[in-house]
């Protein structure tokens, strides 16, 4: 009980959380009401594809830059300058939108570039926790975070919806903009205190790369967890992801529909993160991996339900399940790697993380376009992902066994 109120009575991850859990929200508002503008405005699922894909491929090409950029210099450092440069992106695309002159090639040259940032943003956040808290209290710091990013993930749609329902979408963008140069300011180094920086090896950043590399490739843990996620994130969530707006508008639904699918999805994750922050759990290998079969079977079911209110109930079972695949990986990860490689580290499992989503988002729409059903191209993911869950449950003994001493 001593050890949650000491991390509660640390500014900095005050700073860090707060900061994170406004970048979410601000990010899902961007990521809705560009959704929303190209489905409704530009009218065609091919385009939206090509739009997530520019946003999410700049990103798998730096994650491990950003790594070494994350062992190399101050995280918190990284992290504000990032926010910073992302909120100036969304006032950008605010301006363009009011003065009609937001075009497809725009929103795809503005997507790269803050795809791009989020590749240094994501493993200097992650990598900055383990330095800012007690080893016992990481799983709880995680919870936290993770708790307030799924409150963002619910809070984010919602508000995108309204304010899109009520004032439009280049009002969606305006808020946006304000929440993430906001993120920014809970950001500034001097609120975090970082520590000084672990890593004191001088050498090139190609050695930096293979060295992260190879400490990663001699753990079966890591490796086998980087599995779990790939396979959480192409085959369940990053197609389920890319399936939901065009669901939402192939049965005739509103931006309304669209954010109490993805608020569902947020809320789910939440309460599953309550749950893990509250509860010791020290099968977390066996844990990660029963949570990835329990969302693949509820993904066949989203697949096959033609109704929006059921695949609103569904979405929450999904983002339920995603917590307990995730943060027991991410938990036992950051306490067990050497401080001086965690950034390196990290941005593997942020690469396994998100780096998929874009195929996931090419596969589905290319599908789409050949004129497949997309529930039907839902279906084939999850029963394909559900085929290498139950191999890992099989297989990967040395992950299904790990337990953790916290």
């Amino acid at each position: 009980m001593e050890e949650q109120q000491s991390l509660f009575r640390n500014r900095s991850f005050v700073f860090l959380f707060i900061g994170g859990f406004l970048a979410v929200i601000g990010f899902t508002m961007f990521f809705m009401t560009t959704t929303w503008f190209v489905i409704n405005d530009l009218g065609s699922a091919g385009s939206l594809g090509i739009i997530l894909i520019a946003i999410t491929v700049p990103r798998v090409l730096m994650m491990a830059f950003g790594g070494v950029l994350a062992d190399k210099f101050k995280k918190s450092t990284i992290m504000f300058s990032t926010s910073s440069i992302q909120g100036i992106l969304l006032s950008i695309i605010f301006v363009l939108h009011n003065t009609d002159q937001l075009t497809f090639n725009y929103l795809v040259i503005l997507g790269m570039v803050f795809g791009t940032l989020d590749a240094f943003s994501g493993p200097a956040g992650t990598s900055l926790i383990p330095k800012m808290v007690q080893k016992s209290q990481i799983k709880q710091a995680n919870a936290i975070i993770q708790g307030l990013g799924q409150i963002g993930f619910v809070l984010g749609p919602v508000l995108s919806g309204s304010v899109m329902e009520y004032a439009g979408v280049t009002a969606g963008y305006l808020t946006a903009a304000f929440i993430v140069l906001l993120s920014a300011f809970f950001m500034f180094p001097p609120f975090l205190k970082e520590g000084p920086i672990d890593n004191a090896v001088k050498q090139t950043p190609l050695k930096d790369l293979i060295e992260g590399y190879s400490y990663v490739k001699a753990s079966k843990f890591l490796m086998t967890g980087i599995l779990i996620l790939i396979t959480l994130n192409f085959f369940a969530f990053g197609a389920i992801s890319i399936a939901i707006p065009i669901l939402v508008e192939t049965y005739g639904g509103s931006p309304i529909n669209l954010s109490l699918i993805e608020a569902s999805l947020g809320l789910g994750m939440l309460i599953s993160t309550g749950i893990i922050g509250t509860v010791k759990i020290r099968s977390r290998g066996l844990t990660s991996i029963i949570g990835l079969i329990a969302m693949l079977i509820v993904a066949v079911a989203f697949s096959q339900i033609p109704n929006l209110f059921v695949l609103t109930a569904l979405a929450f079972l999904i983002g339920f399940a995603f917590s307990f695949v995730a943060i027991p990986f991410f938990t036992s990860t950051q306490e067990d790697t050497d401080p001086r490689i965690m950034g390196r580290v990290m941005s593997l499992v942020f690469l396994a993380m998100n780096g998929f989503d874009p195929l996931a988002y090419a596969s589905v729409t290319t599908l789409v376009a050949q004129g497949i059903d997309i529930q039907q191209v839902v279906l084939s993911f999850a029963a394909a992902g559900l085929m290498i869950a139950l191999t890992i449950l099989w297989k990967g003994k040395t992950f299904r066994n790990y337990k953790s001493a916290y």
